[in-house]
Formats: C-alpha cells, sequence, structure tokens
C-alpha cells in the first residue's frame, strides 16, 4: 500500500521550473562576472586577504547579512594565495544553489548554507555589475556554502559523538586533503555529480529520501484528521469515530480509498484490515484493536512524521562511512537483527534488546568468535540490582537457577558459608556464574564482539518475549530467535562445520569456542524509521527518547566538528 511516485514527480518539476528561471540569472551572471573580473581572474585579492584575516582574528566574519565562522575557509584562501575561487565558475555557483535550494530533500536546511543571500547576490548581479567588495563577499559565501554542504551530506549535520555515549564510530576524510577535495570539487566539469557522490549510499538513505518527499506532499495536502479519543474500537462496533480512522488510514495508504464501507459507522473486516496493516508498520501489537497505542499513534502528527524521517536521515549519514559488504547489523529500535553477505539480506530475525534504563549501546566491533553451551558469569550491574536483592530474600536461589559461586581465581564456594543478608555489592569478591545447558540466561550459543560494554548476541530460553511486538527487556544484550541458522552462516566456509555438527556440538552440552574463518563486522545502530524496499515506512517508538535531542541539532545552527583525522589546523 506504498504510494506511487506522482509526489516525487511533482516535486521534481517544481524544482526543475526554480532551476530554468535561474538559468537566466546564469546567462547575465557569466557575463557579469566574466567581462568585470576576467582582468583579475589569477591574481591574489587584497581585499580578500583582508577579509580572511579578520575572520581568522575574530573567529567569525560579517558580510551580505551572514556571518562566517571557522577555520576552513581562511585556510582554504590562504593556500590559494587569496585567489577568488568562484570567478570562473558561474555554472558550478548556479549548480550549487540549486543543489542547496533542494537541500530539504536531504532533510536538511538551505538556510545553514546562505540559499537566501547567495540568490540575493546572483539576482543582484543579473542587473548589475558587482563591485569588488560584492564580489569577493559573494566567493566567500559560496566556498563556505559548499564547504557547509559537503560536510553535512558526507558526515551528517548533528556529531553523533554528542548524541550517543560510548560510539565509537569513526568519522574520517579517509586520508584524504580536505582543502583539495573542496578545490577539486569546485574546479569540477561534473560538479553535481562530485557533490551527489557525498550523499550516503546507504539504500535506507534513499529509501528515506523518498519517504520524505512523500510526507511532505501529505503535509501540503493538508495531512490527516485527528480520531478523537473514546473507548477502545474492537470490530463489528458501531462508532462515529470510524468515519475519521477510515479517513485517517485513506490518507497514508493503510486503506484503499475505494475500499467499500458495509455501514459508514460500522468498524467491518475491511477497515480491519487497514488498522492491522498501520499496526504493522508502527510497531504495534498487530491485533485490530484501536485503543491507546494505536489512537496515539494515528494522531501523531504529519509535521511529527517528518521530523522523524530526518532525524533518521542524518543517522544514516553517521554510518555511510562504516559499512562493508558483509556485515551483522542490529537494529536497536526495530527489534531486529542481520546479517547481510555481499550486500545482501541473508538472515533477518527479532531480538530482544535493552530496557530504557539499560540500554544497548550504539557501537561498531569485530566478531571474532562464538561459544556454544557458554556459562554466564553475572555483570556487576546485574549482581547490584537483581541477584543479590533475590538472595537475601532466597539463598536457595542460586541453586534453583543452577548458578555458582567462585573466587576471582575461578575456585567454586560454598555458597551456603556466605552471609546474604550482610553482603554488598560493594566489594563483593566473589564472582556468580550460570552453569551451561538449556536454563542458562544466554541459552545455548552466543556471539563474541569484544567490547567495554560487555554486550554480545546470544540465545535465550525466554523465546515467548519474541512474540512482543515491542522487546526491550534486557540488560543491555542482544537476545536473538533462531540464533542456530546465524552460526551455520557465519560458519559456512569453514570444512569443519555445517548445522549437523553444530547440532551435535550443543547437545553435547560442551563448553565450546569455535573460531569465526573471519571476523565480520557488528553494528548496533538505532533506526526510529525504516523503509522496506517496496516503499512500505515503519515506524518505531524512539525507545531510549534520542530523537529530540536529535532533532534539535538538525534545526539548530550550524557548527563544524572536526573529524578524527583531521589536519592540525582544523583540529586546534
Amino acid at each position: 500500500m506504498g504510494f506511487n511516485s506522482l509526489h516525487r514527480q511533482v516535486g521534481l518539476i517544481t524544482l526543475s521550473r526554480n532551476a530554468a528561471a535561474l538559468c537566466m540569472i546564469l546567462a547575465l551572471l557569466t557575463f557579469c562576472m566574466g567581462v568585470s573580473a576576467a582582468a583579475d581572474i589569477g591574481k591574489r585579492s587584497p581585499l580578500l586577504k583582508s577579509r580572511m584575516e579578520q575572520l581568522r582574528a575574530n573567529d567569525r566574519l560579517d558580510i551580505q547579512g551572514v556571518v562566517i565562522t571557522g577555520k576552513f575557509v581562511p585556510e582554504f584562501y590562504r593556500q590559494r594565495a587569496y585567489e577568488l575561487a568562484w570567478e570562473s565558475k558561474a555554472g558550478n555557483a548556479l549548480d550549487l544553489l540549486v543543489q542547496i535550494r533542494a537541500s530539504e530533500q536531504e532533510g536538511l536546511v538551505p538556510a545553514d548554507y546562505y540559499a537566501a543571500e547567495i540568490e540575493q547576490m546572483l539576482a543582484a548581479a543579473s542587473k548589475t555589475d558587482l563591485s569588488d567588495s560584492q564580489r569577493v563577499d559573494l566567493d566567500i559565501m559560496l566556498t563556505a556554502a559548499v564547504v557547509r554542504y559537503a560536510y553535512h551530506l558526507r558526515f551528517g549535520k548533528v556529531n553523533p559523538d554528542t548524541m550517543v555515549a560510548g560510539r565509537n564510530m569513526q568519522r574520517s576524510f579517509n586520508s584524504q586533503d580536505p582543502l583539495v577535495e573542496i578545490q577539486e570539487l569546485i574546479d569540477s566539469t561534473a560538479f553535481n555529480a562530485e557533490l551527489d557522490a557525498r550523499i550516503s549510499q546507504l539504500p535506507l538513505y534513499h529509501r528515506l529520501r523518498d519517504a520524505l518527499v512523500d510526507y511532505r506532499a501529505l503535509r501540503e495536502s493538508g495531512g490527516w484528521p485527528t480520531v478523537p479519543a473514546g473507548p477502545t474500537l474492537k470490530p463489528d462496533m458501531q462508532d462515529e469515530r470510524v468515519v475519521a480512522v477510515r479517513q485517517r488510514l485513506v490518507v497514508t495508504g493503510d486503506l484503499a480509498a475505494d475500499t467499500p464501507a458495509v455501514e459508514p459507522l460500522l468498524y467491518d473486516r475491511a477497515l480491519q484490515d487497514g488498522v492491522e496493516h498501520f499496526q504493522l508498520r508502527h510497531g504495534l501489537d498487530v491485533d485490530g484493536l484501536i485503543g491507546k497505542g494505536t489512537l496515539a499513534a494515528m494522531n501523531v502528527t504529519v509535521d511529527a512524521r517528518i521530523d522523524q524521517i530526518r532525524v533518521n536521515m542524518d543517522r544514516a549519514r553517521w554510518v555511510s562511512q562504516e559499512l562493508p559488504k558483509t556485515f551483522v547489523m542490529v537494529d536497536i529500535a526495530g527489534f531486529r537483527a542481520s546479517l547481510l553477505i555481499d550486500g545482501e539480506v541473508a538472515w533477518d530475525e527479532p531480538v530482544v534488546v535493552g530496557k530504557p534504563y539499560r540500554e544497548t549501546p550504539v557501537f561498531r566491533e569485530e566478531m571474532t568468535y562464538l561459544e556454544m553451551n557458554p556459562t554466564w558469569t553475572v555483570p556487576p550491574t546485574i549482581l547490584a540490582k537483581d541477584i543479590l536483592p533475590k538472595l537475601k530474600k532466597d539463598p536457595a536461589y542460586l541453586e534453583q537457577q543452577k548458578m555458582q559461586v567462585l573466587t576471582m581465581e575461578g575456585k567454586v564456594v560454598d555458597s551456603a558459608t556466605i552471609d546474604w543478608a550482610s553482603t554488598s555489592a560493594r566489594g563483593f569478591p566473589y564472582m556468580i556464574r550460570q552453569t551451561p545447558g538449556p536454563h542458562n540466561a544466554l541459552g545455548r550459543i552466543k556471539f563474541i564482539f569484544p567490547n567495554p560494554h560487555m554486550v554480545y548476541l546470544h540465545d535465550t530460553p525466554s523465546k515467548a518475549l519474541f512474540d512482543r511486538s515491542s522487546r526491550a527487556f534486557s540488560s543491555g544484550c542482544i537476545r536473538v530467535k533462531n540464533p542456530y541458522r546465524l552460526a551455520e552462516l557465519l560458519l559456512q566456509d569453514d570444512d569443519n562445520w555445517n548445522r549437523e555438527k553444530i547440532d551435535l556440538a550443543i547437545d553435547s552440552l560442551k563448553q565450546q569456542r569455535i573460531n569465526l574463518p573471519e571476523s565480520v563486522p557488528v553494528l548496533l545502530l538505532y533506526w526510529t524509521v525504516d523503509v522496506g524496499q517496496d516503499g512500505e515506512v515503519y515506524f518505531r517508538d524512539d525507545i531510549y527518547q534520542r530523537d529530540k535531542k536529535v532533532l534539535v541539532g538538525l534545526d539548530g545552527k550550524y557548527h563544524f566538528d572536526a573529524p578524527t583525522d583531521s589536519p592540525d589546523w582544523l583540529k586546534n
């Protein structure tokens, strides 16, 4: 029930009309810049040098009603010996203007790139020759704009390291000199293609961009109606709110517009199908009941959904440099994990992730081995908050859970000799470890990608939780449905292992470590919007309340955070 492409075509037509109007400016601009500045091309501009010295000294430069900041622009011009960069690049200047005006299609804000000010100056240039001061200001603004826009396309506007604690994914120039890169972009005879190459190649990003066009078109057409509050609506009920529900679902394609209604106020079978489709797309229990959760999701505004899509587009830019062809990805907010082999999904299953107060972190590490019939050593946080309180109430808890007390050297201690009532987690001198077997909290297999968070993927004896729509129940680790198939795929290049041998090893109850033939990257990511290959848009609850902070940064002022491999002049 995805939207058709008409909205996108309309958007492109509108953009092309704007571009056509700007072409008239280009014709005059080329003449104005070319004639008035011909004698100065290739020569130093004392006025430009003065502007850059002012910017370097004050860390800001006020020109034409905008403020230029940062170290990149003055260093760029210093290395050019203060020659203007755009004088013979009028075509690229126009292309840049068209791109930054259309930056909303990337979920970005045109004002960040001086779109209105640059357009005003180009329009002025179409009517009269620019003064030397105006030419210099226009050149500076164009350079600052292309630096900002290229930076945002490549890395995202929001710095993820300020959003997510413990994140270890690097923002890198990949050993490229950023000054040379910008100069080559400005000089390129294929400017649009070069700039577009900085857009995330993640397939999800491009599907999110299409969804953004669709939802903005919905906003332009009036959005969707609010469904009034009231008792839970159930199939076969008669209720005046059914009319609003039907209208609401038609707008987003969950219910076909030509679906016949048996009776206007009857919650009939066709409407139930639409409700269940909506519930599926929004991570709700698919039960056809319009209770508080479903009603709340229906009444989220189109503006809020647009912002949610934009937030996830920036998240996609954060990881655009991180994705190899073969990797495991955990979608924390979507409660799913996938194994991609050579870019194709080979395994995709539900997972259980950390509770809101024990969040599963976002990071990347290399999976190097898996362990069959693992023991489980209770982590300090779980020991303090869960295990010790239970032991104080019932010292037999350890025996019931097949747990042992061990010294830090691994020697078994008789738990009956410990005064649990007076034991504190602070300075606790022992480890508590659960023996292997079907009772083990980690199930029969775990997948290890060493990390400081002590987080890993593992089997679980608690299979029923996979049937829940919202699955934030763990203490941070990721519980996996159908882990045996994942193990089989990870070991498929090892002649010593196949599914039968994996099953036999597990049945033996013998604890066994198996190194992978090659390490496999594991990315733990957080998406609150997903888009299927068919264009179906799936919204998820922001279980860790992270979207708002990203949105504030996305709509806030421009700020440059130097990537990890930046040259010293850019960092300091």
